[in-house]
């Protein structure tokens, strides 16, 4: 399971630092857009991923796209962040086991020059009938 980062600003600050009123955090919390996290009192606690998340939001809303567009969107980009980390780490691991089988296949490997060959096996003769 993922840690979570240390969430560190309570909502009056990072609504301040954001540019925003702190009912528009709520109304983000309430739309599924962002999810801070609570204290045991249940306050709102903001860390600086939710920040990059509130920024993100604020330059698709300033292209035109709507709440619901903008939640689709970043549940999209998550789904695409996840997609290209799962497979760098196929590609690693088939990397490794492509390697691995090269080790083995060289250890097993004589090479030409060092190799004699002998064929032996049964000769053939051709016998003519003489009439």
């Amino acid at each position: 399971m993922r840690e979570l980062p240390p969430a560190r600003y309570v909502i009056s600050v990072f609504a301040q630092m954001a540019g925003v009123h702190p009912q528009t955090l709520r109304n983000y919390e309430r739309g599924g857009l962002l999810a801070p996290q609570r204290t045991r009192g249940g306050s709102r606690r903001f860390s600086d991923e939710d920040l990059a998340t509130l920024r993100r939001i604020q330059e698709l809303t300033a292209e035109g796209v709507n709440l619901e567009g903008v939640k689709r969107i970043l549940a999209l980009e998550h789904e695409l962040a996840a997609t290209r980390e799962r497979n760098a780490r196929l590609e690693a691991e088939a990397r490794a086991a492509l390697e691995e089988t090269h080790r083995h296949y060289r250890r097993d490997l004589v090479p030409v020059r060092s190799a004699i060959a002998l064929f032996v096996g049964p000769r053939r003769h051709e016998t003519r009938g003489t009439s």
